[in-house]
């Protein structure tokens, strides 16, 4: 079977290619640019990569899969449905890609690529989709001749629904993505219930308010403030670790800081368990997840320290930050520089006061350009919502000779050559702080 990807460059279809390409179906994709991902599709997969879209590359395609951006203007698409070709969308593909398979998946408004990264890492026999490089593997996705599959499992577009779940793990629920749900809350969190009821085995943040609700479903609670104690973070060949009790389980180190982690961590340990895995696999299992990229994700350490992070939500980055302050203890540094990229305009207004409080206690806050992902321009007065901080409006960052160089209209504005530096952001910024654009 021929299967061809229409924006195949996303870290989501991207994934589902690779798995494909594991079980030995033949696969190809297209893009608009080229990039790190369709480099190792072509490399490591075999897959035939077109750059930009070309109406010629889905001759000879069984199937035809497009990413959520793609329309009907799209060449490839409009060949695809002149030709006859089966067309579906990723979250319609989910259905035939995973309908024979014993799906763990991993849902929720935060942490859930941590988790999803974690429990393949327990798992190590299984196969893993996720929405994030596991520095583990070295990939988004692992593949294992078996049935068993840890899934990032997506709400953004209710795609979770046609995800197969045997077993869901849900961290927490919290509103977002809400113009898909046409900003209707029983909307969004009926998708959430209709995703547990799906499952067979179920693994709850118990103290979510939603979640908590949802004791007439044979569940499995976390109560984190009760069943994890004896938090304290530490470094193991200088590498941030978080150690922790769980339950009568005894103790358990992972990689990263922050009671956050060992939440994630508790979630993926006790999913395990119900999956039949004894507890001193999952205690030595645990140790072999590296982290993933673009969280908390340390890109230098020597002169001084500078951490990439996708966080993009308040409550993503005022965790994250918890643990960056953590972290500088642990290395006795005294100062901590944010640059924050805020992803989407939607996101920023609709989040402006959060993102106003979760930056409290840096030394310096960098806020550069939106990136749209795709949205029409709103100007935001980020300048006067951001006045009570040490604050820096700037065009671009970069990272050489291992300083950070902070960029506006006239040039180098500001260069940090010790502290720690934390860059946030779903944009573009990664390629910035670690510079390579």
């Amino acid at each position: 079977m021929h299967i061809h990807f229409i924006g195949i460059g996303g870290i989501g279809l991207s994934a589902l290619a690779k798995f494909l390409a594991g079980q030995g179906i033949k696969i190809s994709g297209s893009d608009i640019s080229k990039s790190e991902i369709t480099d190792d599709l072509a490399i490591n997969y075999g897959a035939q990569i077109t750059i930009p879209h070309h109406e010629n590359a889905v001759e000879g395609a069984d199937m035809v899969i497009h990413s959520a951006v793609i329309r009907p203007n799209n060449p490839e698409y409009k060949r695809a449905k002149e030709l006859g070709i089966e067309l579906l969308s990723r979250k319609e593909a989910l259905k035939f890609i995973l309908k024979d398979s014993r799906v763990f998946g991993v849902a929720g408004a935060h942490g859930k690529s941590t988790t999803s990264a974690i429990l393949a890492s327990i798992m190590q026999e299984s196969n893993a989709l996720i929405g994030a490089i596991s520095k583990e593997f070295g990939s988004n996705v692992r593949t294992h001749d078996c049935s068993d599959v840890v899934f990032e499992a997506d709400e953004s577009d209710a795609s979770f629904l046609n995800s197969n779940p045997y077993l869901a793990i849900v961290t927490n629920v919290e509103p977002e993505h809400m113009e898909y749900y046409e900003y209707d809350e029983s909307r969004f969190y009926q998708a959430y219930r209709d995703f547990l009821e799906l499952a067979k085995i179920r693994v709850l943040n118990g103290e979510d308010e939603f979640l908590a609700k949802q004791n007439d479903l044979k569940n499995i609670y976390l109560y984190p403030s009760k069943d994890i104690s004896d938090v304290e973070y530490i470094l193991i060949d200088k590498i941030p670790h978080t150690r922790f009790k769980l339950k009568d389980y005894g103790e358990f180190d992972v990689f990263g800081l922050g009671f956050h982690i060992a939440i994630d961590a508790s979630l993926a340990i006790l999913a395990a368990l119900e999956l039949g895995l004894d507890v001193e696999s999952i205690r030595d299992n645990l140790l072999k997840y590296k982290g993933i990229k673009k969280r908390f994700d340390v890109v230098q350490n020597n002169g001084m320290v500078v951490i990439d992070d996708y966080g993009h939500h308040p409550t993503e980055i005022k965790a994250t930050l918890e643990s960056i302050k953590e972290y500088a203890k642990l290395l006795d540094i005294k100062k901590i520089y944010a640059i924050w990229q805020p992803h989407k305009y939607s996101r920023t207004i609709d989040n402006l006061s959060g993102f106003v409080e979760c930056f409290e206690g840096v030394d310096e806050l960098t806020i550069l350009p939106i990136w749209a992902a795709g949205e029409l321009k709103v100007d935001i007065d980020l300048k006067g919502a951001f006045s009570r901080y040490p604050l820096i409006m700037a065009d671009r960052v970069t990272r050489k000779d291992s300083k950070v160089y902070i960029y506006g209209e006239e040039g180098v504005i500001r260069k940090y050559k010790d502290g720690l530096v934390v860059a946030f952001g779903a944009g573009d910024i990664t390629y910035q702080i670690r510079g390579l654009k």
